[in-house]
C-alpha cells in the first residue's frame, strides 16, 4: 500500500493524505509523559527499587532521567519492553551540587526545582529559549516562603533557576493555582520528606484539577499520602511530615492525551476508534476529552480498560475546558467540521505552555482557512470552507498531532517540523498511518 502520510526529510514536513470513508482503529498509546515523570521522582526519592513498566520512551522522560542520573540517582535505560528499574536514594539525593539542562520538559523543571528548593543544595536548572520564556515565579515564590533559597533568574519569574543554600524550615506556604497544576503537584511530592506537617493554601482557581488528583494517588502507589481539600476555600493542603516513599512496581497507564489524536480522528471522519488500557477509572483528567465528542454527537463506549469513540461529530459546543487543557488544540481540529461555532472557555493557561496555545492555534487554524476568535481565557471557532495550508508547529508537539487530524479530511495540509512530536509521542505519524490500513 502506497502511505497516506508522505514525508519529506529534506524539508522537515509531512503532507497528511484525506481518508475516504469512516475508520476502523484500535490502539495503544505509549505510556502517560505526566504520570511517568511523576513515577521516575517518586521512585528515585524511595527507598529500595522500583521497576516502572509502560514507561513513555520520549524527550520529556529521557530528560528527567538524565536530571537524576546527575543527582546520583541509579535509573537504567529505558528497556525495549519500555521498563526502567530505578534504584533510590531514601529521600536524599546523593549530589548536593549539579546544573540540570531540561530542554522544554515542564514537569521535569517544576518538580524538580520543588524537590530540591525544598531539600536543598547548590543547583542550576536551564533550559531552551522557549524554557525561559514559560512561568515558574509562583513555585519559586511559594518555596522563598517555606524559607529555600531558590530565585528565577530570567524576566517575569521565569528559568533559568537557581537554588542556593540550605533546606526548607519553614512549615506554611501559598501558590498561585491558575497558571500551572505542576506548581501544586511538585510541592506535593517534595514536602512529605520534611521533618514537619506543611500546610499549602491555593491563591486563585485551580487549573487541570485531574492532575493534581492523579499525582496524589501516584504517592499513595509510594506508600506517602496527602490531604488534600479541593472544596475548601482557600484550596489547602496538609502533607505530614517525616514520611518515606517505598520502591514499588508501577504500571504506567497510557497517555490520555495522545489517545485525543485518535477520538478525534473518529469525530472528523466518522467510523470507530478504541483505545485499549483507559476506561472511565483511568487516573488521568483528559480521558475526559470523550465526553467533550459526545457533547458534538459522538457516541462514547465504556468497558473494562478501553473507550471507543464513534463518529462523526456533527454540532459545535460551548465548553470550560479548564481541567483538560492539553486537549484543546484536538477539539479546535474536530471544531473545524461541525455545524455551528464552538467555544473553548478557562483556559488563559494556554498561553505559556511549549507555545502560545491560544494565539499561535488562532493563526494556524486561519492559514487553514476558518474563523478563529481570540478570548481572554480560550476562542471561538466558526467552520467555514478551509483551503491547503503548511502548518507552523512552533515546535509543539501538540500543535504538530492535533492539526494533523485536520488532513484527514481537507486536502494540501503539510505539518512542518514533524520531528517535534518526540517530545511526548515519538511514534505518532507511525501511529497515525494505522487509520489508512
Amino acid at each position: 500500500m502506497t502511505p497516506e502520510i508522505n514525508p519529506k526529510p529534506s524539508e522537515s514536513q509531512i503532507e497528511i493524505k484525506p481518508i475516504d470513508g469512516p475508520i476502523d482503529l484500535t490502539i495503544q498509546p505509549p505510556g502517560s509523559k505526566s504520570l511517568t515523570n511523576r513515577a521516575l521522582l517518586c521512585a528515585a526519592l524511595a527507598s529500595g527499587t522500583s521497576r516502572l513498566q509502560n514507561v513513555l520512551d520520549s524527550e520529556d522522560t529521557r530528560v528527567m532521567i538524565d536530571c537524576l542520573r546527575k543527582l546520583g540517582v541509579d535509573v537504567s535505560d529505558i528497556s525495549p519492553n519500555s521498563e526502567v528499574l530505578v534504584k533510590g536514594c531514601g529521600g536524599k539525593f546523593p549530589n548536593s551540587e549539579a546544573d540540570l539542562f531540561v530542554e522544554n520538559s515542564g514537569t521535569t523543571i517544576r518538580f524538580l526545582t520543588a524537590a530540591l528548593g525544598v531539600h536543598g543544595g547548590r543547583f542550576k536548572l536551564l533550559g531552551i529559549d522557549r524554557m525561559h520564556q514559560r512561568p515558574i515565579g509562583p513555585l519559586v515564590k511559594s518555596l522563598q516562603k517555606l524559607g529555600s533559597n531558590v530565585k528565577a533568574i530570567s524576566r517575569n519569574g521565569c528559568p533559568p533557576v537557581v537554588i542556593d543554600g540550605p533546606a526548607a524550615d519553614r512549615n506554611e506556604t501559598e501558590i498561585a493555582g491558575d497558571v500551572s497544576s505542576q506548581y501544586l503537584s511538585g510541592l506535593m511530592m517534595a514536602t512529605p520528606l520534611l521533618n514537619r506537617e506543611t500546610t499549602v493554601r491555593l491563591t486563585g482557581e485551580l487549573v487541570s484539577k485531574p492532575y493534581v488528583t492523579m499525582t496524589q494517588e501516584l504517592m499513595r502507589s509510594f506508600s506517602v499520602h496527602s490531604q488534600l481539600e479541593l472544596t475548601s476555600r482557600p484550596i489547602r493542603f496538609h502533607i505530614t511530615g517525616e514520611q518515606a516513599y517505598r520502591g514499588t512496581d508501577y504500571l504506567v497507564e497510557p497517555d490520555a492525551s495522545a489517545a485525543s489524536y485518535f477520538f478525534g480522528a473518529a469525530a472528523i471522519c466518522g467510523g470507530t476508534a478504541t483505545v485499549t488500557g483507559l476506561d472511565r477509572d483511568s487516573l488521568q483528567g483528559d480521558v475526559a476529552f470523550v465526553e467533550c465528542l459526545a457533547k458534538m454527537g459522538c457516541e462514547i463506549s465504556y468497558q473494562s480498560k478501553q473507550i471507543t469513540v464513534s463518529g462523526p461529530a456533527i454540532r459545535g459546543i460551548d465548553i470550560d475546558m479548564s481541567d483538560i487543557s492539553d486537549t484543546v488544540q484536538t477539539l479546535a481540529a474536530v471544531a473545524l467540521f461541525v455545524d455551528g461555532p464552538t467555544t473553548i472557555r478557562g483556559v488563559a493557561h494556554n498561553r505559556v505552555k511549549e507555545t502560545d496555545r491560544i494565539g499561535d492555534l488562532i493563526t494556524e487554524l486561519r492559514r487553514l482557512g476558518a474563523q478563529a476568535e481570540e478570548l481572554p481565557d480560550g476562542l471561538v471557532i466558526t467552520p467555514s470552507k478551509l483551503n491547503p495550508a503548511r502548518i507552523e508547529t512552533y515546535n509543539d508537539h501538540r500543535m504538530a498531532m492535533s492539526l494533523s487530524l485536520v488532513g484527514l479530511k481537507q486536502t494540501g495540509v503539510v505539518i512542518t517540523n514533524p520531528e517535534c512530536t518526540a517530545k511526548t509521542y515519538p511514534r505518532y505519524f507511525t501511529d497515525l498511518q494505522k487509520l489508512y490500513s
